[in-house]
């Protein structure tokens, strides 16, 4: 089975591509997706446990969390000691449920793919990206961001020039929904084809 790891920094339109990937056919595991199930499921105590007050009605409310880890490396590191091992027991059971569906394609949405180390565990990475003004922009209509708390997310993370030069794969999606929709369907398919050729050799 080949595993293609999706990343890109914030508001760069990771999100919006992995739909892409999904209406196309390739299943994906959303790890920000598995982190709010964390927040609003019985580990939300624990994360309670170590961030008093973080909790509200539905859980762990995330913007409470984000002024208590953001620009706070040492509590960034130990709230990431808590959830991560959580994020990757849920990996392996959606790995192991492809597996026994006899998938041949699976794609891992993780947003700090590189920073965590994640691309050593996955067969491709493909970087989604957008210009600099775009992507500040796009992050600037989110609710409750400021120009203060966009510049300590993007501290923790990668810088995009990097992850791209890293990168098997680019997704630029500063252009149309339909462009960017091609290039995932063209990636899609060479990643087929390597995946045929990974099944062939096993």
């Amino acid at each position: 089975m080949l595993v293609v790891g999706l990343t890109g920094s914030i508001a760069m339109g990771k999100s919006a591509v992995g739909r892409m990937f999904t209406s196309l056919g390739a299943p994906v595991f959303d790890a920000d997706v598995a982190v709010r199930e964390i927040y609003a499921g019985p580990r939300a105590q624990a994360v309670d446990a170590m961030f008093p007050g973080v909790l509200g009605e539905e859980g762990v409310d995330r913007e409470k969390l984000a002024k208590r880890v953001l620009g706070d490396k040492d509590a960034l590191r130990r709230l990431e000691g808590l959830v991560h091992p959580e994020v990757e027991k849920a990996r392996l059971s959606f790995f192991a449920a492809a597996r026994r569906a006899g998938l041949r394609l699976v794609v891992v949405d993780v947003p700090l793919l590189f920073e965590t180390g994640g691309h050593a565990s996955v067969d491709l990475v493909a970087v989604v990206t957008a210009g600099e003004d775009v992507q500040r922009a796009r992050a600037l209509e989110r609710p409750g961001m400021t120009h203060g708390k966009l510049k300590q997310i993007l501290s923790n993370q990668m810088d995009d020039a990097e992850k791209r030069r890293r990168a098997h794969v680019v997704i630029d999606t500063n252009c149309s929904l339909d462009d960017t929709r091609e290039q995932v369907r063209q990636f899609l398919r060479a990643a087929a084809a390597m995946a045929e050729g990974k099944v062939g050799h096993a």
